[in-house]
């Protein structure tokens, strides 16, 4: 019986020994020494992290990365990816949240981790380390996993100014991957070329759809994505079968007119998510490479990357797209203000979803407590449920349309982010009181009172707290806020003034 990802690993090892697992510009190891290289740094990975910990890695995207990602489960711990481009006092929340002492990292970021309250462990070091290490692999640890165990954690923005860290299962993963692979036809004859950050879940499709099936995966430099021509040879030169890609990620494609110059041959699976894709874009790319199935992917970290699909019609583009219908184990509920399930045409609901994928919780939070819930709508026996704060409906083909959020949260550049946790640390500029950003025609945009203040000063200050993806696009000054009559901002009325 299979019970962990590390089952799934080591079976497709066993079936494709010496086929390429996964490969980056200048990488690539097969199957069966990528099983043996994380087992091996696995024993030196156990001397500093204990059984169900979480490892900590600031390695680059590269073969390496994942290698110590597979060292961190057989140590029967979890691995959470750190980008060493995040502030100092992020990524110092984020080590405050997992609680722990070391950190993986490559020493090109000796400088960036001098600054965080947490131990450097060199890879070059625990390599060496390797290398002169006598005890052989012990499965142990691997023995003591159980499937309800973590595999990783994610973070997502956090609307207190702190970033919640998401903690998935090897049941969770186990659950969505199967029926991913199986609904889209992926195999070990695909190639798989990653775009997302390994701190972005769409990364997680990527990674285990080559662990479950045996596909290659080839891991996209970020710098080919401001290059399409270098992306595109990429594409073609590896023989790419399959993307999974961010919206924002296919878009620099279709807008800077790649395809005139190279349209890739193999290419015949087309997945996005993370936001809506707009069908103009999307009529690019069929035009080009109309014989691909295109997938439309909706879900949140919380549920184990997505929770329905839409293929969409190679005659047609409907518009606007649906979020389409459940993958297979996943329930979805709409349910209203009034805690009552929404089965009508129209109306709009919130989007929660039950069923395995649903993720343990957020790590050391409470804020677990408000949105992993009891469904309200069941009360003969216990069911669980992740509230997702994403507002849907369904249309008269029977298919799920997502309308937008329940609360000020955002999909922007392929991220999730609080709008919160930006007015939060614009607030903190000496010469401002309040902040409020607006989320229009895919641009943030934040207006604030206070004294009028340069665009660089605030810039500059949110640099030091915030990822570059969540700094607005414009800053503009109000004497006042227009407010309702519950004295709340009046956000409809700043929108109009920004369209003015």
């Amino acid at each position: 019986m299979k019970y962990t990802i590390l089952d799934y690993l080591e079976s497709t090892a066993s079936s494709h020994p010496e086929k390429t697992a996964f490969a980056d510009v200048q990488h690539s190891l097969n199957w069966k020494d990528f099983v043996s290289k994380s087992k091996m740094l696995s024993t030196v990975v156990s001397q500093y992290f204990k059984s169900g910990q979480a490892v900590p890695v600031m390695i680059d995207k590269s073969v390496r990365t994942l290698e110590y990602f597979f060292a961190a489960l057989y140590s029967g711990c979890f691995y959470s990816y750190f980008d060493a481009t995040f502030p100092d006092s992020r990524l110092n929340s984020m080590i405050e949240t997992l609680d722990v002492k070391y950190i993986i990292c490559d020493r090109r970021f000796e400088k960036k981790v001098s600054g965080l309250n947490v131990t450097p462990l060199f890879f070059d070091d625990l390599e060496k380390e390797f290398n002169n290490h006598t005890e052989k692999y012990s499965d142990i640890r691997r023995k003591n996993i159980i499937d309800t165990d973590p595999v990783y954690a994610n973070f997502t923005s956090g609307s207190t100014g702190t970033p919640k860290a998401v903690v998935v299962s090897h049941r969770s993963v186990i659950d969505f991957i199967t029926c991913f692979t199986e609904i889209f036809e992926i195999t070990e004859k695909d190639n798989i070329a990653n775009q997302a950050p390994f701190d972005f879940d769409v990364s997680v499709k990527d990674i285990f759809s080559g662990i479950f099936t045996g596909a290659t995966v080839h891991l996209v430099p970020k710098m080919f994505f401001s290059f399409p021509t270098k992306l595109l040879d990429y594409l073609e030169e590896r023989e790419i079968t399959t993307i999974i890609w961010a919206v924002s990620a296919m878009c620099i494609l279709s807008t800077l007119n790649g395809f005139d110059y190279k349209v890739p041959s193999k290419l015949n699976k087309i997945m996005f998510s993370g936001e809506v894709m707009p069908c103009k874009q999307l009529e690019i790319w069929k035009k080009f490479i109309p014989n691909a199935q295109y997938i439309n992917l909706y879900g949140p970290t919380e549920i184990t990357c997505n929770c329905t699909y839409y293929k969409i019609p190679f005659d047609k583009i409907p518009e606007p797209l649906p979020i389409g219908i459940p993958f297979p184990n996943e329930r979805i509920y709409l349910i209203d203000e009034n805690n009552e399930i929404v089965t009508k045409t129209g109306i709009e609901g919130e989007l929660c979803v039950s069923g395995t994928c649903v993720a343990i919780g957020y790590y050391n939070s409470p804020k677990t407590q408000e949105v992993f819930v009891q469904n309200p709508c069941q009360n003969s026996r216990y069911e669980r449920i992740y509230k997702t704060g994403d507002l849907a409906k369904y249309g008269d083909d029977g298919l799920l349309y997502y309308i937008g959020r329940k609360d000020t949260q955002i999909k922007h550049m392929g991220h999730r982010i609080e709008l919160g946790e930006i007015e939060g640390a614009i607030s903190k500029h000496n010469n401002i009181t309040r902040a409020c950003c607006i989320f229009s025609d895919n641009k943030i945009t934040a207006f604030y009172t206070g004294t009028e203040t340069e665009k660089k000063e605030i810039v500059s200050l949110l640099r030091i707290n915030l990822p570059s993806y969540m700094i607005p696009s414009n800053f503009i000054y109000t004497k006042n806020f227009p407010l309702t009559k519950n004295g709340k901002i009046d956000k409809r009325t700043l929108l109009e003034k920004l369209h003015e």
